[in-house]
């Protein structure tokens, strides 16, 4: 390898560029990717480590020699000479665009940070579910009317095998593998099978929470809510709690916001109460904490839910669920200047 190193170097110590075309050749012939010094390199791989430290020096040699010939080269210089002046510095730059984060990524961000400041921990699970994770557990055995509440997509493979149709799912599963105390928000995509309108889709996202440990009470529930919405909606928020009804809490509360009614879409949204509900929340049930063999005489805890959509909507401005899913790029465009702190 070292004569045919050495042969290559006399080589091009005696070449003569006369004129642009040789200076191209000489490129393409001696640094092209298929050319001389890419062989060589190949070689050079294959030697010993002695047959490299006597070799590498010459292969440098060369590689130098063909850079300084190009270099030196009259035409080349006016060859770089007369393309520099076809530059125009005055022309607009054209830098690509970037992109923005989609506008729910940036809500569940913020829902996220807002309960990991006091505690929270993210926990997740499988979106295909089964009927006690889903339903049984959760204290709504077959034929139950709490199940007519939620219309339910089930995969033929197994007549209790369906998709999730709330993030509830992971919180009986993780309080099956932990014991209390135990403070979670569990966020994901959930499915239900409902028309899809402005207001409504058969997927959607949701975030959970849920809090076990001893003399848990409602007033706790009350207090981390209040704080979640006054973070998120800011300190003035007007809030108030209203009984309602799930089958895997109790006592059960829907709270609202109230959102005014200062304009004509306000009056829509808020069906001209100005109070907007907002999420479920509640006492967990003690038969859902005996199921997961969570003592319920000595234990107690709070859960609430809410959708991811809807507090983007709210806070966005957007009164068309839809456009969260269209991937429309004007739509998407007019989150750029958000981020996620």
């Amino acid at each position: 390898m070292e004569e045919k190193i050495n042969k290559y170097i006399n080589d091009i110590t005696n070449i003569s560029n006369s004129n642009e075309l040789d200076a191209e050749s000489i490129k393409e012939q001696y640094l092209g990717k298929k050319g001389i010094l890419s062989q060589l390199l190949s070689e050079f791989k294959s030697l010993t480590n002695e047959q490299k430290k006597k070799n590498g020096k010459l292969l440098n040699e060369f590689k130098i020699l063909v850079n300084d010939k190009l270099k030196n080269s009259g035409v080349t210089k006016k060859t770089n000479k007369k393309k520099s002046l076809n530059i125009d510095f005055s022309l607009p730059s054209t830098f690509e665009k970037t992109g923005s984060i989609h506008p729910l990524s940036i809500i569940k961000h913020k829902i996220i940070q807002i309960f990991e400041n006091v505690g929270f921990e993210i926990s997740s699970g499988p979106e295909i579910e089964d009927d006690w994770h889903n339903f049984s557990a959760l204290n709504m055995p077959q034929n139950h009317p709490a199940r007519d509440m939620q219309d339910t997509f089930f995969i033929n493979i197994n007549p209790d095998t369906l998709l999730r149709t709330h993030t509830s799912s992971v919180q009986i599963r993780y309080m099956e593998s932990n014991d209390p105390p135990m403070r979670i928000i569990s966020p994901g995509r959930v499915y239900r099978n409902e028309d899809i309108s402005a207001r409504a889709n058969c997927f959607f996202h949701q975030i959970e929470g849920l809090y076990i440990d001893e003399n848990v009470s409602f007033a706790d529930l009350k207090k981390i809510i209040v704080y979640f919405l006054q973070k998120l909606f800011g300190e003035k928020v007007k809030t108030r709690f209203r009984p309602s009804f799930f089958p895997f809490t109790e006592p059960s509360a829907e709270v609202d916001i109230y959102w005014g009614l200062n304009n004509e879409s306000d009056y829509r949204i808020t069906k001209g109460t100005g109070w907007l509900e907002i999420m479920g929340c509640g006492m967990i049930d003690p038969n859902v904490l005996d199921n997961v063999n969570i003592d319920s005489k000595k234990y107690s805890g709070y859960a609430f839910g809410l959708g991811i959509e809807r507090i983007a909507m709210l806070l966005f401005q957007i009164d068309d669920l839809r456009l969260f899913f269209e991937n429309d790029i004007r739509f998407l465009r007019q989150f750029r200047s958000l981020n996620l702190s």
